[in-house]
């Protein structure tokens, strides 16, 4: 049996690089030749033990390659194309697909509702940091790449792109609003980005890493804030002349920033939250105005499927937003247990790691 080398997790801490057969097609699918992937901080998440997946799994979920082989029943593709997939796959004939929720593709089941159904790569069948990438349901996912661009100019659109987007859009973001976005790490990034594009007039972005503040200046933000040196929700609400956001983006996933984005919002405003949590979370009282403040507070998984990649990848070919540069390092797969130890850590000014086999 064809082998292939994959990026593998085998327990809390370790992710190796090892063989594993190359997959077989059927009659839905196809297989992709990967040509470059990345690390996500979801893929962080499972090597730190903090998202459960099986022993033996290959992770990630970003894939950009050519078409190797397809499955009997596909149509509309050929061998040798050039295309991505989203990070979320849906059927497109679940119920949740038929009622327009693609992300939650599969989430129901005889054996009850389970989340992030739509979510497979790298959770519950193998991903895509290997060699070759099973795609299932090949016509609802795969997206031709157009030939004027690069991989790296649409290496964010499986997965970063797509959710920073989305959770700009779930915001319902309108033209002449102010947008707060907690944390400008690619997903964050990406959220400034999107607001941006949705018409926002003030967009406000906080981190700490100077490197991190200057591209969200680059992606649309008007303001930045290092929340290391002044009290984030205090100058957010002097920008704002006392006001508040009409919609305030939570990219990071704990407790302080999810409270600080509810702290800023206006009456009536839009708490958007990106951020994969690992522990419970607490509303608080006075910022919750008591549950009295008609606000809402809106959770986005990843949009997938072919039609919202030739979107993204649309955006990207009309030039209003350019994310090469959110590719920092670049690493052949056989390097990859040396990627996952950089990104996971955070050193050296990483945003994107961009993966060639």
């Amino acid at each position: 049996m064809a082998k292939m080398k994959a990026a593998i997790f085998v327990e809390p801490g370790r992710i190796i690089l090892d063989d594993k057969p190359i997959p077989d097609v059927g009659p839905l699918d196809a297989l992709l030749r990967v040509t470059t992937t990345t690390i996500c901080g979801t893929d962080v998440h499972i090597l730190k033990g903090e998202y459960p997946v099986r022993s033996g799994l290959t992770v990630g979920h970003e894939p950009v390659g050519v078409i190797e082989k397809l499955g009997s029943a596909v149509q509309g593709y050929r061998e040798g194309q050039r295309v991505i997939a989203g990070a979320i796959t849906p059927s497109g004939h679940s119920h949740a697909s038929l009622d327009g929720c693609h992300a939650q593709d599969g989430a129901g089941t005889a054996h009850g509702w389970k989340p992030m159904g739509g979510w497979k790569f790298g959770n519950t069948i193998d991903g895509c940091q290997a060699e070759y990438v099973l795609v299932p349901d090949a016509m609802a996912n795969l997206a031709p790449v157009p030939d004027n661009l690069t991989d790296e100019q649409v290496l964010m659109c499986p997965d970063i792109m797509s959710t920073g987007f989305g959770g700009a859009e779930s915001g319902h973001i309108r033209i002449g609003d102010a947008v707060a976005v907690f944390a400008q790490g690619p997903i964050g990034l990406c959220a400034t980005a999107g607001a941006k594009l949705s018409g926002a007039t003030t967009i406000i972005g906080v981190d700490s890493i100077p490197e991190r503040l200057e591209m969200a200046r680059r992606l649309g933000a008007d303001h930045v804030i290092d929340f290391r040196k002044v009290d984030p929700v205090q100058e957010i609400l002097r920008i704002t002349d006392g006001r508040g956001v009409d919609v305030a983006i939570e990219a990071l996933g704990i407790q302080s920033t999810f409270e600080a984005c509810l702290r800023v919002l206006r009456p009536g405003g839009r708490l958007s939250s990106l951020g994969v949590y690992s522990s419970d979370l607490r509303l608080p009282l006075a910022a919750f105005a008591a549950g009295l403040g008609d606000h809402t507070i809106v959770t986005t998984l990843c949009p997938g499927g072919k039609e919202r990649m030739r979107r993204l990848m649309a955006v990207i070919a009309s030039g209003r937003i350019d994310l090469k540069s959110l590719v920092t390092h670049r690493f052949k797969l056989d390097d990859i247990e040396r990627a996952y130890e950089l990104f996971a850590n955070q050193r050296d000014g990483v945003l994107k790691i961009a993966i060639t086999p």
